[in-house]
């Protein structure tokens, strides 16, 4: 691993999962998708948002690309439940041991399903957040994908508008 520090609990994921990452970190903030994107100088799309979503009561963290929403309704169908909502910045530090803003897509203080829109997996090289707010690493999709134990799935992410 070259460059800045991750955060200690995701420099330890990494590791755990035998992943040599090129952390970057940059003097402005990359909490937003276009933040980073613009920082990275990459389009908005390869940049991966980690949402976590409150599912009945279950945490469970969301990657879509950065110029997409969760379609919360296809998500609720896919979970089984009749609703789920973004959870509150309390639940997500909770769940992930991260601030919004920085939270990586795996590493996190407890077990959360993870879900991946497919979308993702249409670039070469996506870039997500290394457990803070200034900091982001390169990764292949499925790479991610296996990083965090996820799921790929159909539809979960809609452009914004």
């Amino acid at each position: 691993m070259s460059g800045p520090a991750p955060h200690p609990r995701f420099a330890t994921a990494l590791d755990d999962r035998g992943l040599d990452v090129d952390v970057r970190g940059f003097p402005e903030s990359t909490r937003t998708a276009a933040e980073a994107a613009a920082a990275i100088g990459c389009d908005v799309d390869q940049i991966v948002k980690s949402l976590v979503f409150d599912a009945g009561g279950t945490a469970t963290m969301v990657l879509v690309d950065g110029a997409s929403r969760v379609d919360e309704k296809r998500l609720a169908q896919e979970l089984g439940v009749d609703a789920v909502r973004r959870a509150h910045p309390e639940k997500v530090r909770a769940a992930t041991g991260y601030a919004i803003g920085g939270v990586p897509p795996f590493g996190h203080a407890t077990p959360l399903p993870v879900l991946v829109d497919r979308g993702l997996l249409g670039h070469e090289v996506v870039w997500a957040a290394a457990g803070t707010p200034n900091t982001v690493f390169p990764i292949a999709p499925m790479t991610l994908v296996d990083a965090a134990g996820a799921t790929v799935v159909d539809g979960l992410a809609r452009r914004s508008a």
